[in-house]
């Protein structure tokens, strides 16, 4: 028995398992964002250790002297951040490319902070790098573009 896409309510298209996959890791970013805002609300000196297993002394004494000075604004600005990527991919269209680009890109960032974080990012970037090609190559071109 195979099954074939579903077209959606709204645009016609397929649904496709790359399309399911971009809403749950844009979902997934979505929640990170609040969990920035809860921790900024309940202590944001929870950050303060983040960076004391970096490998690189820039990134510890940035961390220190950049992101702990005020805390409570770098930590929403990291919400906002990741409450934008994970919108850009819930959006989709041309807006999913941006937010592939930013996941993958965050996660890689984070790979400055220590081998610990290396646990995470290299199984999410493993991850990630065939959702978002996988996305691309099942989005129906652009009707202005083309592409």
């Amino acid at each position: 028995m195979t099954t074939q896409p579903v077209p959606t309510m709204t645009t016609g298209r397929p649904r496709t398992g790359a399309g399911l996959a971009r809403r749950l890791v844009g979902g997934f970013y979505l929640s990170m964002g609040g969990v920035h805002v809860g921790i900024v609300a309940a202590d944001p000196d929870v950050y303060r250790s983040f960076a004391d297993a970096a490998y690189f002394s820039f990134v510890r004494t940035g961390w220190n002297e950049i992101f702990m000075a005020d805390p409570r604004m770098w930590g929403l600005a990291l919400a906002l951040g990741e409450t934008l990527l994970g919108t850009a991919l819930l959006v989709g269209g041309g807006w999913a490319r941006l937010g592939w680009v930013g996941v993958i890109g965050f996660h890689l960032a984070l790979m400055l902070f220590g081998f610990g974080i290396w646990l995470w990012c290299i199984p999410a970037l493993a991850l990630l790098v065939p959702l978002a090609r996988a996305d691309r190559q099942h989005r129906s071109p652009s009707p202005r573009t083309g592409r």
